[in-house]
């Protein structure tokens, strides 16, 4: 849903990746290594309360390096298929730690985050696999990454101020929960929009 403003978040990162001197690859494995701890500060948090805020912190950092990467790459001519790769690998990788480390802890259900973070990777794959079978790279859908990432930055806050449970779950499992459904919800939008494509080819 909020890959709809890929263009103004655009002409905002462009002060930035004018004045970042880095390759467009090794911001992406930053992006990589603050998803990797956010993931960790999250399994660790229902002891210590205080790493949900560092935790939602590095979620913050892995979206702007993710979305900075690519701009850098377009402005030094660097965009390529090896770099789109990396790229896209790498913000599974990311999803995983982060949702993973959620999931791991005992804010989420298990049960509901095995599904959360079994729909979020299909949303993806099914976006990649538009592009690789000769579509757009499809971002459409209420579940996008932008998405994910501005529910996971804040999410964490919240959980940090409502530490008991809402109808028998943490904030957290709620979360999920939305995940799991509005994941579906962009799995079925993202198939048939594809299968619509090939129908009138």
């Amino acid at each position: 849903m909020l890959d709809r403003y890929r263009e103004r978040a655009d002409k905002i990162l462009t002060p930035f990746a004018e004045k970042i001197n880095l390759g467009a690859n090794f911001l992406t494995y930053l992006s990589l290594a603050s998803a990797f701890l956010a993931g960790i500060f999250a399994y660790f948090s229902y002891e210590n309360n205080l790493l949900l805020f560092l935790s939602s912190l590095l979620i913050l950092v892995n979206g702007f390096f993710d979305a900075l990467d690519g701009k850098i790459a377009r402005m030094k001519g660097e965009a390529d298929k090896k770099g789109d790769f990396i790229d896209h690998a790498i913000d599974r990788f990311s999803d995983v730690f982060i949702i993973g480390g959620f999931i791991l802890s005992p804010w989420v259900e298990k049960n509901i985050g095995i599904v959360a973070i079994s729909a979020v990777l299909l949303v993806s794959y099914l976006g990649t696999q538009a592009q690789a079978v000769g579509y757009k790279r499809v971002y459409s859908g209420i579940l996008g990454r932008a998405d994910r990432i501005t529910i996971l930055f804040i999410s964490p806050i919240i959980q940090f101020f409502v530490d008991r449970k809402i109808f028998g779950f943490y904030f957290m499992t709620w979360i999920m929960l939305y995940f799991s459904i509005a994941g579906i919800v962009t799995i079925i939008e993202r198939y048939y929009r594809v299968i619509k494509w090939f129908e009138g080819k």
